[in-house]
């Protein structure tokens, strides 16, 4: 019997073990891959994070993961001199302050997580998958999991369980009520909901690839079986192909140009993720490495949750094909300032990402199953437009801070970007905690947001600051045997569960000036 059972190593996962653990809890935690750390490290997308990241907006524990990241650059690699300075960002990547190898973010989160490892009070066991559960009217009592590696099978029971998944797998296998896709303006309010709900309207998700550039050299893949097909595919929202340096402004929607490496007013595609930059060490040999997660191999075709297996498998299969596809492109007609064709010099690095071959371990997911939560998020409660002060909606039960745009990839029924504005936000409690479960709570894109807030509520400090409060909140309800709606609705008890999140380091407010009037 485990205190805690966290399905989901991702950051929501590992934060949540590392609250719960350090109060004492005897945790256990699965993950599908070989690797902890979901969005960071088996999806390979570098922490995209708001512009206060440095100084305040997240979790004292995240903000040490980061610390753990740029003091193990600092300790191992020769960092030139220029750039051993606060806020050395290993990538220089445009997208993130601190783009970094995802085999570093592996170790920090082993490093982090190894006192409760070595002494037994964490559990965790990887390449295994829930496969079903036991549920006795508002309560879940065990797991059946399922090694990925030899097919074992075992059942383990807990007192408290987190959905800490990707997709939000548990949400169906305990019969729990949950949403997926977009809700009716109707339902929502919210101006830029679809007229009618539609559960297929379900952002594409990506298969990433990592690769270097040998400019002397020619490392041209075998040309992919799916090559033709994506060669001429053009989505009706799309001003060109996919297989191009051309797609839709996210915002404006307008065409835009892209280049692969530096070329005028033309976004650089080459250090929009890159991981490696050569001018931060004094290791002038060594080739620069980028991540291939660029509009071009969005995968917007169709889903991989609740569908046939045979569906599922087509499409990550589609979309491995579409990462590939480009590629090859890129390798072999794709034009260059130069007025030739094709860069052959661009290399798979799948070591990079822990894989033969050359993908990331798992795709990034960007749009859960979500939970019916005691609280949903719209979009009233970020919005510019709807809100006064200089940041969103200040809940009563906040557990956290976070921000990002509202930023709405295109989707499975051909809806193109939304990206608009959202203000600096709160993290209600209520979002967390499923209206019809007392046992089980929601660490990770799984949260009671709708489709609309799901674009600011997805990125890595807020999936950080939602899976710690998860596992504080387990520790919290255990210690004095009460239910997270209880903790909730009782105002006191609420204000002393907000104290114990502050003593932890949990940022719950933005500083005073984010409140002013606009």
């Amino acid at each position: 019997m485990f205190d805690l059972i966290i399905i989901g190593g991702g950051l929501g996962g590992c934060a949540a073990a590392l609250a719960a653990c350090s109060k004492g809890l005897k945790v256990l935690m699965t993950e599908e891959t070989d690797w902890i750390g979901g969005q960071s490290t088996s999806q390979a997308v570098p922490p995209d994070e708001h512009p206060w990241i440095e100084e305040f907006g997240c979790t004292a524990k995240y903000r040490l993961y980061r610390e753990n990241i740029r003091t193990f650059y600092m300790k191992n690699m020769p960092v030139a001199d220029a750039v051993r300075r606060e806020g050395f960002n290993p990538g220089a990547a445009i997208v993130s302050n601190i783009s970094h190898d995802p085999r570093i973010s592996v170790h920090v989160l082993h490093e982090m997580l190894s006192p409760y490892l070595l002494t037994g009070r964490l559990t965790l066991q990887m390449e295994t998958q829930a496969i079903s559960v036991a549920r006795k009217e508002r309560l879940l009592q065990s797991v059946e999991l399922v090694s990925l590696r030899t097919d074992e099978r075992m059942t383990v029971e807990g007192r408290y369980f987190i959905d800490a998944t990707e997709m939000g797998d548990i949400l169906p296998l305990a019969s729990m009520e949950y949403v997926t896709g977009s809700e009716s303006r109707a339902e929502t309010g919210e101006l830029h909901a679809t007229e009618q709900a539609d559960p297929d309207n379900i952002q594409g998700f990506t298969y990433v690839l990592a690769f270097e550039y040998d400019d002397n050299g020619s490392h041209v893949i075998p040309k992919p079986e799916m090559y033709d097909f994506w060669r001429e595919y053009q989505p009706d929202h799309w001003p060109d192909k996919m297989l191009s340096l051309v797609g839709p402004h996210p915002v404006t929607l307008e065409r835009r140009e892209y280049a692969l490496f530096a070329d005028g007013e033309k976004f650089p595609l080459w250090k929009y993720r890159r991981v490696y930059s050569k001018d931060q060490y004094d290791m002038k040999d060594a080739r620069e490495v980028t991540l291939l997660n660029w509009p071009q191999n969005d995968y917007f075709i169709g889903n991989i949750y609740d569908v046939p297996e045979e569906d599922k498998k087509s499409h990550l299969h589609g979309a491995q094909q579409l990462s590939l596809s480009l590629l090859y492109w890129l390798q072999t007609e794709a034009p260059r300032p130069d007025g030739g064709t094709g860069y052959p010099g661009l290399r798979l690095r799948g070591d990079v990402l822990g894989t033969s071959t050359g993908f990331a371990k798992a795709p990034y997911i960007r749009e859960s199953r979500r939970i019916k939560g005691l609280y949903t998020i719209t979009e009233q409660d970020v919005s510019p437009a709807s809100q006064p002060a200089k940041s969103a909606k200040k809940y009563e039960d906040r557990i956290g801070v976070g921000s990002y745009s509202i930023d709405l990839h295109p989707s499975f029924t051909g809806i193109t970007y939304v990206d608009i504005p959202a203000l600096p936000y709160h993290i209600p409690l209520g979002a967390l905690i499923p209206r019809d479960m007392d046992n089980v709570l929601a660490g990770n894109k799984n949260i009671g947001t709708t489709h609309i807030t799901n674009g600011c509520y997805r990125l890595h400090p807020t999936e950080w600051n939602i899976g710690e409060v998860c596992g504080e909140l387990a520790f919290y309800c255990i210690r004095h045997h009460m239910t997270p709606a209880e903790v909730r609705e009782d105002m006191e008890t609420l204000s002393d569960f907000q104290q114990v999140l502050r003593d932890a380091g949990v940022e719950l407010e933005w500083p005073e000036e984010f409140y002013e009037l606009r």
